[in-house]
Order: C-alpha cells, then sequence, then structure tokens
C-alpha cells in the first residue's frame, strides 16, 4: 500500500506544473539543460519536482539553502535519472550544503604511527543517506566554461554505485550480459589509466573502481564527443545504462566546451566514506 501510495504521489509530483522561476537557474548552472531536447527537458523537470520533495537539503556553515541552491543541485542529479526506471536514491534522505570546500579530520596509520590531519574536500557521498556538497564547487564548472568538472554528478554517481549493495564501480544492471559488457569496457580504460595513459576522463578516477565510475560519469554527461571518440566502447555501455545518448544533444557551442583544458580539482576528493 505505502508503495502504492509513493508511486501516485511521484506521478501528481511530474505531472504538476514547472515553476517557471526555475528555469534561468537550470539554464545558468546546469550547462547541460540547454542543450537537452524538449521531451527530456520534461522529464527533468518532473525528477526534480520529486526530488525537491522528497530529500532534505541542509546548509551549513552559514550557507543558506535558497531555491538556486536546491534547483541546481537536484537538476544535476536528476541528468542521471532520465529515460529510465528509477526509485529516486533510495538510500539518499539529506544533502548537506557548505559555502566553499570543507575539512575532514583524516587518521593514517602507517606501521606504528598515528598521524592526523584535516583534509579539504569537495564532495562526500555516504551511505548512510547523506552527500556532502561544497556549493562553490557545485556551480563552478558552470562559471568557468569548462566541461568536466562536476562534483554533482559525482557523488550522485557514487549513490548509484551503491544501489547494488557494495561501491565497487558496478552499478545495479539488469542482466548477466550487461555486467559482462560493463566490466569488458571498464575494465580496459581504467587499468589505461592506471597505466599513466593520458584520457578526457579524469585522472582522479585511477584512486579505485568506484571513482572511476564517477569521474566517467561526469565525462560523458560534459564531454560526451571528447569521450565517446576516445573511449567509444565505454561510452556505449554508459549509453546503455543511463539510457541517453548526450553525443547527440551537443550542439557547436557544447563542441567548444569541451575542448577546452579540463577543469583542475580544487579539492582532493578521496573515496567517498562508507559506514
Amino acid at each position: 500500500m505505502f508503495s502504492f501510495l509513493k508511486k501516485r504521489r511521484r506521478e501528481q509530483l511530474r505531472a504538476s506544473a514547472f515553476p517557471p522561476e526555475f528555469i534561468p537557474i537550470l539554464q545558468s548552472n546546469v550547462p547541460v539543460y540547454r542543450r537537452l531536447p524538449d521531451e527530456l527537458r520534461a522529464q527533468l523537470h518532473g525528477h526534480i519536482q520529486v526530488l525537491l520533495a522528497e530529500k532534505h537539503f541542509e546548509g551549513c556553515n552559514g550557507l543558506e539553502i535558497t531555491d538556486e541552491v536546491r534547483v541546481t543541485i537536484a537538476g544535476e542529479a536528476a541528468l542521471l535519472l532520465l529515460n529510465r526506471e528509477t526509485k529516486y536514491y533510495p538510500e539518499l534522505l539529506t544533502v548537506l550544503v557548505y559555502p566553499d570546500v570543507f575539512y575532514a579530520d583524516v587518521e593514517d596509520n602507517e606501521g606504528h604511527s598515528v598521524s592526523e590531519y584535516k583534509e579539504d574536500r569537495s564532495g562526500e557521498s555516504w551511505d548512510m543517506g547523506v552527500i556532502i556538497l561544497s556549493w562553490k564547487d557545485a556551480v563552478e564548472h558552470a562559471s568557468t566554461g569548462r566541461a568536466g568538472y562536476n562534483v554533482v554528478l559525482h557523488e550522485f554517481a557514487h549513490q548509484l554505485d551503491m544501489e547494488n549493495g557494495a561501491m565497487d564501480g558496478i552499478p545495479q544492471l539488469p542482466s548477466r550480459a550487461a555486467r559482462d559488457a560493463w566490466h569488458a569496457a571498464f575494465s580496459d580504460a581504467y587499468e589505461a589509466m592506471q597505466r599513466g595513459q593520458r584520457s578526457v576522463v579524469d585522472e582522479y578516477g585511477a584512486e579505485d573502481p568506484s571513482e572511476f565510475f564517477a569521474v566517467v560519469t561526469e565525462s560523458f554527461f560534459e564531454r560526451s564527443l571528447a569521450l565517446k571518440r576516445d573511449h567509444p566502447m565505454l561510452y556505449e555501455v554508459l549509453s546503455s545504462y543511463y539510457c541517453v545518448d548526450p553525443a547527440e544533444w551537443s550542439a557547436p557551442a557544447a563542441a567548444a566546451r569541451e575542448a577546452l583544458p579540463r577543469a583542475g580539482r580544487r579539492a582532493r576528493r578521496p573515496r567517498s566514506p562508507r559506514a
């Protein structure tokens, strides 16, 4: 009964009128939105309505949670849900948003010595129902005009990764054949990156398979033409999983944006913490 009521409520949210004041926010802060086909824009609007209703956004260190903050983050997160059945990040309850990079206490154990220090971060994704984001990083990629760095896509990709019960770089896939194709494409590209081969994919993906999936998701949506050119097998399995082909959305302006140097990471994004 509860599942039926939730499904009905989501249908009503998706069918409700999208606030017109949200459109300029998406046009300004979500670059991919400007080249989405109309049908996918309509889908995106519906998913945003559900995410805004179901997820709690909380400001940290004095950040005020405005419509701009909520709609920007929900808009990026909704991109990963287009054209497919979705549970809307079922384990995620809260998005914590800091004004800028935030700091986490880190403890390193090497041999008999223990060192403690603070490390700056731009995003984290937890399997305890929390995503943490730097607002400055969340909107920086839109203002720089350079594709390939999107902390929101990155952290929400980690949530998708965890839907199969493990953060291992393999999201929930529909069949053995799909898993085999995924493993073949991802293994080749991941191993090449670990060998130091240059790529359109951010080198941070060499940290581990889960980070590779997250940065490849960034490239899939923001550097789609370049990813399809350099990693066609990888692009194909991502297109099958996400049920979209963003290379088809690319206008000349988007191609020029992809050709700019990739934006560098403002803060190290270590392996997303687990409970």
